[in-house]
């Protein structure tokens, strides 16, 4: 109050509306009695203002009215002015019936009084607002001069994400755009004007319109648009020659807050067109609420951003442990200083050294394990597989042991689609570790499950970032195979179904993550070469290097014998096979082990053979024949279930 009292801006407001006021009272009277008055209408005026005056200033102040910053007034501000306006209104009427029974008062004039207060106190606002939106930042005279300087913007979308953009370019004259006109597929837009600004045509038009409005870049605003619509939608800019951005997709706008300034280039994640994630927020928060989390590989790709993930479900305490002091840093000052959390610990360290994890429970009693840490890159693990035996077998195996001695609730085992049918020594860990796993799920209370899914786009590994610094060399692009295909989903995705299927499981379970269509590599490097604004062939080349050790023809999800089954989430299946007994598994894995010390790699491979029959080393097109891929078991599920 007392800092109001000091501020003169406070002080012109309120004199402002005090004018008004009378102004409008005043007014009231000249309007129901046709700009005739007569002394004793002079009179009850005298006698009514200072009172009204006063009683309407004191209402506005306790609604608020000057505690807000006018230039951005908006629609919230009009409801408050108005709500203030109907209850001094209903007040005033009020008491002057109680009084005198409007006696030698017209009962008219205080309804128009009412109205008119309305219009101008909110109309005082609405032109404070205007004022600094046409002469804020130095603009005013100069803002013709000032446009001619700005990207004439052409968006595509005349939704709510268009119509965010373009109000927050009309009210931040520091931003470098100028709105020339809106493209909207939808026929009954066309014509309309969103603040002030035309729905010109359609977007096949962009072209003629760009040329048309004068635009000089494009601005997609369609985040809810598939992948079909987007990859035409991209074409189409391509075609017209001018350079042209995107708003994020649905996954990456948190509580819709769409702005200019989340403006980026078109990704490859855009053209894939995954639809957005439905959560069960309230399942996952009552399993991650309040509890301790231990998340390993907390700094890798997948790692990184369960931890994201799970900061909205409010854990008690993040533990994150990763062996790369880079990666570890980098989130900790992310969850730090961007999340503002500070319910976090960081632990340095490998999983593979058994002391430490130890210790680390001992200490910490984590109710949940996230267990995203492994060697994942196939043909580094396929010259180094003694390195998979260590870090993806052994080092799961002691946090299994760890989880149970220490009574975890839920362990979470981050797998691969290559644990499916393996063809390479990380595929065949992996799919070890699953049956790990499973063989503790006996006599425990620690309910323990494995997600698996296949390529991240973004990861460490992943082929985008690859052909992307090939198409900056100026090419070529390498392409193992003309046929190979992979399965892909986003970072975000992958990480929000983990946590998804963490709050889903009972206990022994390999949910197995909706995944799509598989894509054509081949397919997906010429779409980023064109991204790139860059023709495949003719400007970089595209090289086939053959499958590299260990590489399938195309990656499967489940086998036809796994006995998938559909779960109440659209986009998570699980598989219920048999549960391997640990007296089974135990021999081999001495013999791992000692064939790991020896740096044997053909021992280890024998051995994975003998414990993961399907196991079959080496390139797979031979392997794969005739066999169904995930695609069409995951079909057959789906029609099964109907």
């Amino acid at each position: 109050m007392f800092q109001q009292v000091r501020n003169i801006n406070f002080w012109m407001i309120l004199a402002a509306d005090g004018a008004a006021i009378c102004g409008v009272h005043i007014l009231a009277y000249a309007v129901r009695f046709e700009w005739g008055l007569a002394p004793h209408h002079w009179h009850n005026i005298s006698f009514v203002l200072p009172g009204l005056v006063a009683c309407k200033l004191l209402v506005f102040y306790l609604f608020g009215l000057y505690q807000g910053m006018w230039r951005y007034a908006g629609l919230v501000d009009m409801a408050a002015v108005f709500k203030a306006s109907f209850v001094v209104s209903a007040m005033i009427i009020s008491a002057v019936l109680m009084l005198n029974r409007f006696d030698g008062f017209s009962r008219s004039v205080f309804v128009l009084d009412g109205v008119f207060t309305f219009l101008a106190v909110g109309g005082i606002r609405l032109a404070v607002r205007m004022y600094y939106q046409k002469f804020s930042n130095g603009i005013g005279l100069k803002s013709s001069a000032a446009a001619g300087a700005r990207k004439r913007l052409l968006i595509l979308g005349a939704g709510d994400a268009g119509e965010k953009v373009a109000r927050e370019v009309i009210d931040n004259h520091g931003l470098p755009y100028q709105v020339m006109g809106f493209l909207d597929d939808d026929p009954g837009k066309f014509g309309k004007r969103i603040h002030g600004i035309p729905v010109v045509g359609q977007i096949s038009d962009v072209a003629a319109a760009a040329e048309k409005t004068g635009a000089r870049e494009l601005l997609i605003a369609i985040p809810s648009a598939g992948a079909e619509q987007i990859n035409r939608v991209v074409e189409l800019c391509r075609s017209s020659g001018l350079p042209f951005k995107t708003l994020p997709g649905l996954g990456e706008i948190i509580d819709n807050k769409v702005s200019i300034r989340a403006i980026r280039e078109v990704s490859y994640k855009d053209l894939l067109g995954r639809p957005p994630v439905n959560l069960e927020s309230g399942k996952i928060q009552d399993t991650f609420l309040g509890r301790t989390v231990l998340v390993t590989g907390a700094g890798g790709t997948i790692g990184s951003e369960l931890c994201r993930q799970l900061l909205p479900f409010k854990p008690g305490l993040l533990v994150l442990i990763d062996a790369s002091e880079e990666n570890l840093y980098r989130i900790e000052m992310e969850i730090l200083h961007e999340k503002a959390c500070d319910a976090y610990t960081t632990i340095l360290g490998k999983v593979q050294d058994r002391e430490l994890i130890n210790s680390v429970f001992e200490r910490y009693r984590p109710s949940v394990v996230l267990h995203a840490a492994a060697y994942k890159h196939v043909p580094m693990v396929e010259k180094n597989p003694w390195e998979a035996v260590y870090n993806n077998i052994f080092a799961s195996h002691r946090l299994i042991q760890a989880s149970i001695r220490y009574h975890v609730e839920r362990f979470i085992l981050v797998s691969t689609d290559k644990a499916v049918r393996p063809t390479n020594v990380m595929g065949a860990s992996k799919r070890l570790t699953e049956m790990l796993m499973q063989a503790h799920c006996r006599g425990t209370k620690t309910r323990f499950m494995a997600v698996r899914f296949g390529n991240v786009l973004g990861s460490s590994g992943s082929v985008i970032p690859l052909f992307k610094r090939q198409i900056e060399k100026g090419g070529p692009v390498t392409v193992t195979h003309p046929a190979v295909t992979r399965y892909f989903m986003s970072i975000e995705e992958a990480a929000q179904l983990i946590l998804q299927a963490a709050a889903m499981g009972s206990g022994g379970e390999i949910f197995v993550l909706e995944m799509g269509t598989p894509v054509r590599i081949d397919q997906m490097a010429r779409d980023f070469i064109r991204l790139c604004g860059k023709e495949p062939d003719s400007e970089i080349e595209i090289k086939y290097i053959g499958l590299r050790p260990g590489e399938k023809l195309y990656e499967e999800l489940i086998t036809g014998d796994e006995g998938i089954q559909p779960t109440g989430h659209p986009k998570i299946m699980v598989l219920r096979g048999g549960v391997p007994e640990m007296r089974l598994l135990r021999p081999a894995l001495d013999k791992l082990k000692a064939a790991a010390a020896l740096h044997d790699a053909a021992g280890i491979k024998k051995t994975l053979k003998s414990v993961v029959p399907e196991y079959v080393p080496g390139n797979a097109e031979a392997v794969l024949e005739n066999v169904p891929t995930g695609e069409q078991a995951v079909d057959a599920v789906r029609e099964r279930a109907g």
